[in-house]
């Protein structure tokens, strides 16, 4: 169980991130230990965000540089994945096509009008939502970009429960798609909820239930995609696991934002 712990850790931060970790096994048991520990990639790379964007505002830069540090680190520390996946995912939504033809559109290396209309409108989302929470202290912004990193994560492991088949027999997403018990998986949601609440409670008992709520919005908005994009798809892809990840951290963003 250590070794299949510590190999999930790797396979976590190695498709996650461009941390350079060497993911030495690739089966579905450590896919499903992988997916498991994907809470923890967010956490590293949301920790990642914030020092970058709290250093900035801390050396004195206004709000709104801090929060485009903060969008932009954890993009780089993913390549870019996890937004062309939400790019993709959006063409192939828009294009109202059949399940067959719309998962070639997500294939093609292009981005069409619906990627870059989403694209765009995301990324101002969040980083509109960061320069608020900077304006109110380095801490409420260092503290919201952390948790919308960790709840979006977070998103991905329920996304990988066993009752969510894959669109293709081969790909990242067939790799991880349906290896997480359901219980497991709604047992990493409610500590994970339980954690961000202690984070939160930094700012009293209303910071607590805010946090919260952000996990639990996060969760839900990711948990709509997630269930449209397997009716229309047939099940997921690496791609909606991207949608879903930005969604995710997107929602938790705005919950923090209309919760101020």
């Amino acid at each position: 169980m250590t070794s299949l712990n510590s190999h999930g850790i790797r396979f976590a931060f190695g498709t996650l991130t461009v941390l350079p970790v060497r993911v030495t096994r690739w089966d579905r048991a450590t896919a499903r230990s992988g997916m498991l520990c994907a809470p923890l990639a967010g956490l590293v790379v949301g920790l990642s965000a914030a020092a970058l964007g709290a250093s900035a505002l801390l050396a004195g830069s206004g709000p709104l540089l801090a929060a485009v540090a903060s969008v932009a680190a954890p993009a780089a520390l993913t390549r870019g994945l996890h937004l062309d996946g939400l790019a993709d995912t959006a063409d192939g939504l828009g294009s109202g096509k059949p399940a067959e033809d719309a998962l070639r559109i997500m294939k093609q290396s292009d981005i069409g009008p619906f990627g870059v209309i989403t694209l765009l409108l995301v990324l101002l989302a969040q980083v509109a939502v960061l320069f608020e929470l900077y304006g109110e202290g380095w801490a409420h912004g260092a503290l919201g970009t952390v948790v919308a990193a960790v709840a979006a994560r977070l998103a991905l492991t329920l996304a990988s429960r066993q009752n969510v088949p894959p669109a293709r027999p081969e790909g990242l997403g067939a790799t991880v798609a349906a290896t997480v018990p359901v219980g497991w998986a709604l047992g990493a949601a409610a500590v994970t909820v339980a954690l961000c609440a202690a984070a939160g409670a930094a700012f009293g008992p209303y910071g607590a239930g805010r946090h919260a709520f952000a996990v639990l919005g996060a969760l839900a908005a990711a948990e709509l995609l997630l269930r449209h994009c397997v009716r229309r798809f047939g099940g997921v892809t690496g791609d909606v696991f991207g949608g879903v990840e930005e969604t995710a951290a997107t929602a938790a963003l705005v919950v923090l934002a209309l919760g101020g």
